[in-house]
C-alpha cells in the first residue's frame, strides 16, 4: 500500500519506529503533495523543501540508530508567519514591512526543533494578522481547500488552509481575538487557544496566545506537550506544569454545562450553525451532563471599545512609516486603522479597559456552570477575496463576538468541528474551561471528538488541485 501524505503523528512515529518506512520517505510523499495543490491553496511562505529533506535524512539515521532526538522526531510541522524563526524576515503580512531575517528562534519555534520536528514552512497570514482573512498585500491568497472559492478565515489562514489540505499533521497558529479557532471551525479543524502564558510567546500581548492547530485532538495534545515547556523570554506565561495531555478524563456525567448561543452582538447566528451546536450540546445532556442557557459574555460597548483600542494602536505605528511604505498595506487594513487617528488618548484608554470588563464578564459567568460550549463564528464561510465576513472596514469585528471575550478573561477555549451545513461548509463549535483548566479542555475535546467520530471526507488531492 502506498504511503499516504495525511498520516497523523502517532502513524508516522509508528512508522518511523517499526522501519516500515523513514522520516525521507514520508517527507518526499507529502512534499510532492503539497506542491501539487499549493498553487491553489496558498498557504506556505518561506517553503524550504530542500532543508526539509536534509532534516529528513538526519531525521531518519536517529531513527536507524534506535536514537531519536524527541517526541516529534522526523515528523514535519508548519508554523505561522508571525511566529519568527533564526534566518527568516517576519514580514506580518505587509507589503510595507521592510524586515531584517530573525537572529534567533521563538519559543514556539526553538521548542519544536528540540522536539526533532521539521519546519519545513511558514504559514501565510493577512496584513499585520488584523484580518480573519487569507487577504495579505504581501503574501499570495490563502484559500479554504473545501471549497477554494471560500475564506479559511485568519489570522491563522495559512495554517489552516495547510492542515485542513493535508499538509502533515502539525500547524501552530496565533489568537488575540480567535485567530486559531475560528479558521479551524471554517476548516473543519481542532484550533486551541490555551490559558494566556500556557505557551510561551515572543513578543507577547494582552490576550495574545498561540496553540496548535490539526485534524484531531490527539495532534493537538502531543502539540501541547513540547510548545508548553517553559520559556523565560514571555514574561506573561504561566508556571509550567508537566501536564500529561493525553489523561484519561472522567466523562461528562455531573457536569453543569453553559450553553451560550447569544453573543451578546455583532453578526447574526445562522440556523444551520445553531442547529449544529445545540446538537452537539443534546450529546453532553445524553452523557448525563446538565446543560442550561446562558447569556453573553460581551456586549457592544466592549467590542466597539477594543475597535477603538487597536485603531489607535494600529495607527500610531502606521505614522511612523513613509507614505511609499504605507501605501502599501492592504487598502482595507489602512482604511481602518486610519480611524485610530480620531481616538484620542482618553477613548484609546477607556477602550482598553474593556479588556477588564470583558475579564470580570468571563469569570462571573463561571461562577454558575462548569464548562461553556458555543458557537465558534456566527457565520458559515465567506469569499476567498474578502477581508471578513461582512468585508466593511468600519464593522471590523462583527464575526469575532464568541471568540474575542476568551483571549482577554484568559480561559482555554477549543474548537471543534461538530458537522457540516448543507453546502458543505464545517462548523465548529467552541469549548470553554475555567482559566487554567486547560487539561480539562484537551479531555472533553477529546470525549466529544470520540462520540462525534472520525472526519473522512477531508478535501483530497484531486479536489483540491483542480
Amino acid at each position: 500500500m502506498p504511503l499516504r501524505h495525511d498520516l497523523d503523528t502517532a502513524s508516522l512515529l509508528a512508522g518511523y519506529r517499526s522501519g516500515a518506512f523513514t522520516p525521507r520517505d514520508y517527507m518526499d510523499v507529502m512534499l510532492a503533495y503539497v506542491e501539487a495543490c499549493e498553487p491553489k491553496v496558498g498557504a506556505l511562505w518561506g517553503y524550504e523543501p530542500d532543508q526539509a529533506r536534509a532534516e529528513a535524512d538526519r531525521s531518519t539515521a536517529r531513527w536507524r540508530a534506535g536514537a531519536p532526538v524527541g517526541s516529534l522526531d522526523g515528523v514535519p510541522v508548519t508554523v505561522k508567519e508571525l511566529i519568527a524563526t533564526k534566518g527568516m524576515r517576519v514580514p506580518m503580512g505587509t507589503a510595507a514591512s521592510e524586515s531584517a531575517a530573525a537572529t534567533e528562534d521563538s519559543p514556539i519555534a526553538a521548542r519544536l526543533r528540540e522536539a526533532g520536528a521539521i519546519i519545513f514552512a511558514r504559514t501565510t497570514v493577512p496584513d499585520y494578522g488584523m484580518l480573519s482573512s487569507g487577504l495579505s498585500s504581501f503574501h499570495t491568497l490563502a484559500r479554504n481547500p473545501w471549497d477554494l472559492a471560500t475564506n479559511p478565515g485568519g489570522s491563522s489562514a495559512g495554517a489552516a488552509s495547510a492542515a485542513a489540505a493535508g499538509y502533515g499533521p502539525l500547524h501552530v497558529g496565533t489568537d488575540i481575538g480567535g485567530s486559531v479557532r475560528l479558521p479551524a471551525a471554517w476548516c473543519g479543524l481542532v484550533g486551541f487557544k490555551p490559558t494566556l502564558g500556557r505557551i510561551p510567546i515572543d513578543p507577547y500581548y494582552t490576550g495574545r496566545c498561540a496553540g496548535p492547530m490539526t485534524r484531531t485532538v490527539d495532534d493537538a495534545a502531543r502539540m501541547m506537550s513540547v510548545l508548553s515547556l517553559p520559556d523565560s523570554r514571555d514574561a506573561t506565561s504561566v508556571r509550567y506544569e508537566p501536564i500529561d495531555w493525553h489523561a484519561p478524563g472522567e466523562g461528562v456525567a455531573g457536569l453543569r454545562i453553559g450553553l451560550m448561543m447569544e453573543a451578546g452582538c455583532g453578526m447574526a447566528l445562522d440556523d444551520e450553525i445553531a442547529s449544529a451546536v445545540r446538537d452537539a450540546a443534546r450529546v453532553f445532556e445524553q452523557a448525563g451532563a446538565t446543560v442550561v442557557d446562558v447569556g453573553p459574555v460581551l456586549n457592544r460597548a466592549m467590542l466597539d471599545g477594543i475597535d477603538d483600542f487597536w485603531r489607535a494602536r494600529f495607527w500610531g505605528d502606521m505614522q511612523a512609516l513613509s507614505d511609499e511604505r504605507r501605501s502599501r498595506i492592504l487598502p482595507y487594513i489602512l482604511q481602518w486603522a486610519q480611524g485610530g487617528a480620531d481616538v484620542n488618548g482618553v477613548a484609546a484608554v477607556k477602550g482598553f479597559n474593556q479588556t477588564f470588563a470583558m475579564r470580570a464578564a468571563c469569570a462571573a459567568c463561571f461562577d454558575g456552570v462548569d464548562v461553556v460550549l458555543s458557537p465558534t463564528t456566527p457565520n458559515l464561510s465567506f469569499p476567498a477575496t474578502w477581508a471578513s465576513p461582512v468585508n466593511d472596514p468600519a464593522r471590523p469585528f462583527e464575526h469575532i463576538a464568541y471568540t474575542l471575550p476568551w483571549n482577554m478573561g484568559e480561559q482555554p477555549a477549543f474548537s471543534i468541528n461538530c458537522g457540516f451545513s448543507r453546502g458543505g461548509t464545517p462548523i465548529g463549535l467552541q469549548i470553554v474551561t475555567r482559566r487554567f483548566e486547560d487539561l480539562q479542555a484537551m479531555q472533553l475535546a477529546f470525549w466529544y471528538e470520540q462520540q462525534r467520530g472520525p472526519i473522512t471526507n477531508w478535501p483530497t488531492i484531486a479536489e483540491t488541485a483542480a
